[in-house]
């Protein structure tokens, strides 16, 4: 993978900046940040047959770049070994997809997606997810950019996630529900807030990503 570069300059009031000494906000500040805007229920799709399949792989390909995350049913018992995932999220600018592994006719699309080097899947704490998808799909993930890595460089703790990074970049709050976050993500049918969760964490990943491109910086692969 190459270096990230931006395609032009951008105006100087829109880059975020990233200080080494910077302090990352607590929750406290954070809740007391305005909301980020996230992807309403109509851009959210969740494809259920083969063609629905093959179109939404077509359209996250073509993007070139996207927001990646992962959803597994958790696991409450010491020693349980998690069966995840169970939801994969791909976000684009304007909409998300997200699969349900339980459909046999995701997998040959995800295996495509997930094994193409070329498609940008940038995202939080990737590394358990590539570790869960080789189990799950027999796939190495391969494109993948962990921003943890990208903050870290930039000197702050590695593991920054979602809410955090939407604070620091964006000055906003990423709104992220603990009920949600343990719910069961294995069942077939996903509630809203399930969906909206889900969809989110992709997407403010990417919208972080447009952010940090716009700091001019170089960001080597990172996974």
């Amino acid at each position: 993978m190459s270096d990230i570069a931006p395609d032009q300059p951008a105006p100087a009031k829109k880059k975020p900046h990233l200080s080494k000494t910077k302090p990352v906000p607590d929750k406290a500040a954070i809740a007391l940040l305005p909301l980020f805007p996230g992807l309403e229920l109509a851009r959210i799709h969740v494809p259920e047959h083969e063609a629905e399949f093959a179109a939404a792989c077509d359209k996250i390909l073509a993007a070139g770049t996207v927001g990646f995350d992962t959803e597994s049913k958790p696991t409450f018992v010491t020693g349980d070994v998690s069966s995840g995932p169970h939801l994969l999220q791909f976000a684009l600018q304007d909409e998300a997809y997200l699969f349900q592994i339980h459909h046999p006719a995701a997998h040959p699309y995800l295996i495509k997606l997930l094994s193409d080097a070329q498609l940008l899947k940038v995202g939080f704490g990737l590394q358990s997810d590539h570790k869960h998808i080789l189990n799950r799909l027999g796939v190495k993930p391969a494109g993948l950019l962990d921003l943890n890595r990208v903050f870290s460089m930039h000197g702050y703790h590695k593991e920054m996630g979602v809410r955090a990074a939407v604070a620091v970049v964006y000055g906003q709050r990423f709104a992220k529900s603990r009920k949600v976050t343990t719910s069961n993500w294995s069942q077939h049918e996903l509630s809203d807030a399930q969906l909206l969760y889900a969809a989110n964490d992709a997407y403010a990943a990417l919208k972080v990503y447009d952010a940090l491109r716009l700091s001019h910086d170089p960001f080597p692969d990172a996974l």
